[in-house]
């Protein structure tokens, strides 16, 4: 499994489209520890670009602050699940709080 989350000055930022980097984080799937972290320079800001190249990266879920609508419908037609609401903590406490379901989700900052 590998989970991206969108980076500013090594936190979540709630903005993914206009984040300068994602954390791509491979996790084992049995016992849910994170076994490589990798830092990816984000591409230029354009509509409809990151689903895919998410995908490409091997991304199958995105940890976000925020996000629109529509790019949630992009994510999941890339089958890449998503997960909205996420406050801007490390790479690392995001994914231990996913899987011991204390992750706190709030509102989707993003209305666009």
């Amino acid at each position: 499994m590998k989970i991206a989350i969108p980076l500013a000055e090594g936190k979540l930022t709630m903005h993914f489209g206009h984040c300068a980097s994602f954390a791509i984080i491979e996790v084992e799937d049995q016992t849910k520890k994170i076994l490589k972290r990798e830092d990816v320079a984000a591409p230029p800001h354009e509509p409809g670009l990151l689903p895919p190249w998410l995908a490409k990266q091997g991304a199958n879920m995105i940890i976000a602050g925020g996000m629109g609508q529509r790019a949630q419908e992009l994510f999941a037609q890339q089958g890449i699940q998503v997960v909205v609401g996420a406050p801007a903590e490390s790479p690392e406490k995001l994914i231990a709080d996913y899987f011991t379901g204390t992750l706190q989700v709030g509102a989707n900052v993003c209305d666009h």
